[in-house]
């Protein structure tokens, strides 16, 4: 018996692609979460057996569930799955303090608490007031707290990049496997020619750093195609000057031809992993990467892309410069993104979950 646990259900990315796959993996497993947009998220998942938490009833959660931050540890930790033998979190919240008695629980985190960590830089990147930022350190520390208690009762930690690997090493202690997210690069393939636009597919909210990307094409004065939605995009295209073209969200169809016809990827900010730009090298295309993050573990310089290393317009720019994506060979970039390919992902967690099964029922959680 396996119970799959992911924090929220009313958007979707990066997260929710792992979810879909691991529904394959474990069909008829139930999923809970915190709460559930039924309106908002895929037809499929109404099929999936969903079981939400009592903030599913709570007042506009579905368009703003950060306001109830400090509620999330609440639900999560009145959740008991010590019935099933395996739960399997998705975490870049609070799921991984669901209760599991002496079940096995593998935890696939995705990034430590964000905004919990790494407090400071999440502050300063919503502009929140002084006196608001100052209101809410004593409750910030109490989540810490919480979260790193939380993490101390899992069985074993993936990690879906060696930065949050590390990440996990400094805030909880624990060690981690690092299994990739996975990528459907059969849904992505090389075009017979690409156009001259720069490409960016992406949630437009502040961490992203798309605003450093709109800076430097300004000055660049190149194209720049900019994918996607989200609360900063009203901020973004008033910086945006004429050669940045905002499309809002696009089709499966859409993406994948963006993609196969740009001159190259760019992925301005610091990504956990970042499933995009292995995306663009499913169809051909280099990458243009801040030298952070998952973008160290798939962007192979001089092979699949390049690198800037300081996070200004300034680096940017002198990245797209210098860099010809033409000295780039596409079956390089299409080979490189294989290794990440689902069939690796399913795989590698199929037989990491058989490990970690052998290993609690001999010798406990530990």
């Amino acid at each position: 018996m396996l119970a799959l646990v992911h924090d929220w259900l009313n958007q979707i990315g990066g997260a929710e692609d792992v979810l879909e796959r691991l529904v394959e993996m474990f069909p008829g497993a139930p999923v809970y979460t915190s709460m559930y947009w039924k309106e908002g998220m895929p037809p499929a998942y109404r099929d999936w057996d969903i079981r939400t938490t009592w903030m599913d009833r709570l007042p506009g959660i579905y368009r703003h569930h950060q306001f109830y931050l400090p509620l999330y540890p609440l639900a999560f930790g009145g959740l008991d799955l010590s019935a099933y033998q395996v739960v399997l979190s998705i975490k870049s919240g609070f799921c991984h303090g669901v209760r599991t008695g002496e079940a096995a629980h593998i935890c696939y985190c995705l990034t430590p608490t964000r905004y919990v960590w790494d407090f400071d830089a999440y502050a300063a990147r919503e502009a929140l007031p002084h006196a608001l930022k100052t209101a809410l350190r004593p409750l910030i520390n109490l989540l810490r707290r919480w979260d790193w208690n939380g993490a101390q009762r899992v069985t074993r930690f993936i990690a879906i990049s060696r930065a949050v690997q590390e990440r996990i090493r400094r805030f909880y202690g624990r060690e981690a496997a690092v299994i990739h997210p996975p990528v459907n690069t059969a849904a992505f393939g090389p075009a017979p020619h690409h156009d001259d636009y720069y490409l960016i597919l992406s949630r437009l909210v502040p961490y992203r750093r798309i605003d450093l990307a709109v800076q430097a094409f300004n000055r660049l004065q190149l194209p720049l195609v900019v994918a996607g939605d989200g609360r900063d995009r009203p901020r973004l295209e008033a910086m945006a000057g004429p050669t940045v073209t905002f499309l809002g969200r696009v089709s499966d169809r859409e993406r994948a031809d963006l993609l196969a016809r740009c001159r190259a990827y760019v992925l301005p900010g610091v990504e956990d992993f970042g499933i995009a730009p292995l995306q663009a090298q499913a169809a051909g295309r280099p990458t243009i990467a801040f030298a952070g993050g998952g973008a160290l573990d798939y962007v192979v310089e001089g092979r699949t892309g390049v690198f800037f290393r300081e996070l200004t317009p300034e680096a940017l720019v002198t990245a797209v410069r210098g860099f010809d994506p033409e000295s780039i060979d596409p079956r390089a970039c299409v080979e490189n993104a294989a290794r990440f390919d689902v069939g690796v992902f399913k795989r590698e967690l199929g037989r990491f979950v058989e490990e970690t099964l052998g290993g609690h029922g001999s010798a406990g959680a530990g």
